[in-house]
């Protein structure tokens, strides 16, 4: 059991202990025989796993409701003992409220890579297992993080939408754009995505470096501790890491104000990774050339002053939405929830 949890991805706290039973109100037969899955967010491959699996769990939608957690199940006539799993998404929180409040929680399965929207110290508390089912998705993203880049550099969407609502009397009166090779990139993150990046946009002949919580061995791209210094000497900042209080805010204003008038930030890691307020004032005043962002710092609420901006591009935190990695977190969540289970009864 120990070795499949691993292999995707669970965080195994020490004394974790896997728990037992089978419910849902989508059968014929009596819910109690079916697990309580309580599901927040809701992820995106919600509708098919719900689909594929209504024979094996009862679907507690707490996303669908206003209420406080508690007062949901006891609407829904459950008891908060009987839950032991969770599935989510980083759209709704799992907090150290919802988790103290079900005392049978055994395992929180998120379709996320990131881990930021639940409570880990709570989970360790309580020997909580923690698995993201996203699979391998740092290609997926690297793809995303060029493409953003491309498109804000070289003006694409603002050009498309120039061409659409351009008149056959009306001028061309569209800013040009900047060519990619050349161009000195800061990677903020050297992980598994940060590498897919660096080693496409090397490609593009872009010239890499990186900051990190350590230098990375083996590295040849110049290692940066200080982001302000790395910005100094970057023309463009892929923000890859992880949201943590550490990184919270790691791009303010003066990190921006050093990237300069002509520099670019593509941000596939987290939203909260910016300071929102100031990038949208850096933008809005020439400070910065301009963003290409697939997250936001309160998802799912975008900034409207961002919709009228020319040097932006957005993207609805979809960078890893692929297809075949649609399916196959849909695939990974279901055996996961089925191991835990089974390994328990």
């Amino acid at each position: 059991m120990e070795n499949i949890l691993k292999k995707w991805g669970i965080y195994q706290f020490p004394g974790a202990q896997p728990s037992m039973a089978m419910e849902d109100k989508h059968n014929l037969k009596d819910d109690r025989e079916f697990q309580p899955l309580l599901v927040f967010g809701p992820p995106t491959i919600f509708p098919i796993f719900e689909a594929q699996n209504s024979h094996n769990y009862r679907f507690l939608k707490a996303y669908s409701s206003q209420v406080p957690l508690h007062q949901f199940l006891t609407e829904q006539k459950v008891d908060p003992s009987s839950i032991q799993a969770i599935l989510c998404n980083p759209v709704q929180k799992v907090s150290a409220d919802a988790i103290r409040l079900l005392p049978s929680l055994r395992i929180i399965v998120t379709t996320s890579a990131g881990t930021d929207h639940i409570d880990l110290v709570e989970c360790s508390r309580h020997s909580i297992q923690v698995a993201s089912t996203a699979g391998d998705h740092a290609g997926d993203v690297a793809d995303m993080a060029v493409g953003l880049l491309l498109d804000v550099v070289c003006k694409i969407s603002a050009a498309d939408r120039h061409v659409r609502k351009r008149g056959p009397s009306m001028p061309l009166n569209l800013s040009f754009g900047f060519k990619l090779k050349g161009k000195r990139v800061g990677i903020v993150g050297l992980g598994k995505i940060g590498t897919a990046v660096a080693e496409r946009l090397e490609a593009f002949g872009c010239s890499m470096m990186y900051n990190s919580r350590k230098e990375k061995a083996f590295i040849s791209y110049p290692f940066y501790s200080n982001v302000v210094e790395l910005a100094g000497d970057s023309d463009v900042l892929v923000l890859c890491c992880s949201l943590n209080e550490e990184t919270r805010h790691i791009v303010n204003r003066e990190v921006m104000l050093a990237l300069g008038k002509d520099g670019f930030i593509v941000n596939v890691g987290r939203g909260g990774l910016i300071d929102e307020k100031e990038l949208m004032q850096c933008l809005m005043e020439g400070e910065i050339g301009g963003a290409g962002l697939d997250v936001f710092e309160n998802e799912p609420i975008v900034p409207t002053d961002l919709f009228s901006l020319d040097n932006v591009v957005l993207s609805p935190h979809n960078s890893s939405f692929t297809s075949d990695l649609f399916h196959e977190s849909c695939k990974l969540a279901a055996e996961t929830l089925q191991v835990f289970f089974s390994s328990s009864s």
